[in-house]
């Protein structure tokens, strides 16, 4: 039996808690959360997705989506609009803001995944996100 330093559900964790404790520092002073930035993300590469194309994406739940969307909403990243031609539908879209500090959050993001994997080569980090896709599905 193996010890609980080789189990892969602990390794995993670690590394999850490392990775994510570090971009969320930051993030911190543009006031995000790692979700948020993510879902700015989103709409960056689709401006415009509904609540549920965006939870699709980013495999969030309902509740968890919302709560986000309104936080970010509320913080002048993105605004909500309900869609013309279903008035059930809410759709997201970026504010000036959100557009106008876009490549600063994608260097902080870049900084958090360099600083993570700086050990790595270039063949062992293209293994890795391999291996955590494969792991995913």
């Amino acid at each position: 039996m193996e010890t609980y330093e080789e189990c892969i559900v602990f390794l995993l964790a670690k590394a999850y808690q490392k990775a994510h404790g570090n971009l969320k520092k930051r993030l911190h002073r543009y006031g995000l959360t790692p979700i948020q930035n993510l879902t700015l993300e989103a709409l960056r590469q689709e401006d415009g997705l509904s609540a549920g194309d965006i939870g699709k994406r980013l495999v969030l739940d309902n509740a968890t989506l919302s709560g986000v969307l309104d936080r970010l909403a509320d913080r002048d990243w993105i605004e909500k609009r309900t869609d013309l031609n279903d008035k059930r539908l809410v759709r997201a879209y970026l504010t000036e803001k959100a557009k106008s500090l876009k490549d600063e959050l994608w260097e902080e993001r870049d900084q958090a995944n360099e600083e993570i994997l700086h050990s790595l080569s270039i063949e062992e980090k293209v293994l890795l996100k391999r291996l955590l896709r494969d792991v995913q599905a």
